[in-house]
């Protein structure tokens, strides 16, 4: 993370992302909307991609010869490498710190680690992370963020308050908190949730991405899965030593420079993407990676959860 207080480019959003019913008269100049056959075959064909992507279901993933996590029952993990190709799948521009990710099978919930490289981070202001100050300076920053938002043509945001406050577990040394999100143009509320794990020479930062009803599940079972997570020999929190690398900010940094703005991640299918943002923007929220969305879409269109073959 850098003080620049703009966020790593993926931030966890549980969201949903498209709503017909605030659609404009169609234009004859824009594009047919696909028929429900039509998506049907584009959601195969984007599952066939990314399983082609290069999936570990067993055992342990190595997160950039840094740390390793334990691959779930039910979970399936690819390296950085897959995990790039995937965020730019969807239109994400990659940050080039991503070391890994855990997916679900289909288009489920993901579990992004990217590595911040920013040295030793001092836990010294576990005491004295006030909630409130620290919700006033996310806020704050919002405002600044919402510029940029205005200059791109992307709804701005309102912080409404904490999921889950800040809180810092001194044993094993992850930093969470939890922010509620409304997006201004359309009411849409969205959920930022956010975990650091302190290492040695930097900070894993995991982003989780779900849709909102699924939240409160999820933020426990990715308690269960970061037990798990075990940075490798010599990367170890504990194992610091005088003369390495020390960051210039201590844990409310970590916290505030996620305050800047949301980073829209739309691109569904490219062409597709684009398609539904012509709609208006009334039909998208916050998307992060349109894995919420897709899931909702194909809900709405076949009557079930699960895409087709799943």
């Amino acid at each position: 993370m850098k003080l620049s207080f703009i966020p790593h480019a993926v931030l966890l959003a549980c969201l949903a992302v498209f709503s017909t019913a605030h659609a404009q008269q169609p234009d004859p100049a824009e594009p047919k909307k696909p028929t429900a056959e039509e998506m049907q075959q584009r959601i195969k064909q984007r599952i066939d991609e990314i399983e082609k992507l290069g999936w570990t279901r067993q055992g342990s993933g190595n997160l950039g010869g840094k740390a390793e996590i334990a691959i779930p029952q039910g979970y399936r993990f690819t390296p950085g490498d897959g995990t790039r190709k995937l965020m730019a799948m969807y239109g994400n521009p990659p940050t080039e710190r991503e070391l890994g990710m855990l997916a679900t099978e289909g288009l489920g919930p993901w579990i992004i680690f990217e590595f911040e490289d920013s040295g030793y981070v001092k836990d010294d202001e576990k005491d004295k992370i006030d909630a409130d100050e620290m919700l006033a300076s996310l806020r704050e920053s919002q405002q600044q963020g919402n510029k940029y938002r205005r200059e791109h043509g992307l709804p701005e945001l309102e912080i409404l308050g904490w999921v889950v406050p800040p809180r810092y577990n001194e044993k094993t040394h992850n930093l969470e908190w939890g922010t509620r999100l409304k997006s201004l143009n359309n009411n849409g509320i969205s959920i930022n949730y956010n975990t650091r794990l302190l290492g040695r020479s930097g900070v894993m930062e995991v982003t989780l991405v779900c849709e909102p009803e699924e939240m409160e599940k999820m933020i426990a079972e990715q308690e269960k899965i970061l037990a798990g997570f075990n940075y490798i020999e010599g990367q170890r929190y504990a194992e610091f030593r005088e003369g390495d690398k020390v960051a210039k900010y201590g844990l409310t940094a970590l916290i505030a420079g996620t305050g800047a703005f949301a980073a829209v991640k739309m691109g569904l299918f490219g062409k597709l993407g684009l398609l539904f943002a012509k709609l208006g923007k009334a039909a998208i929220l916050l998307v992060v990676g349109a894995l919420a969305g897709l899931k909702k879409l194909f809900s709405k269109l076949f009557g079930s959860r699960q895409p087709p073959g799943e």
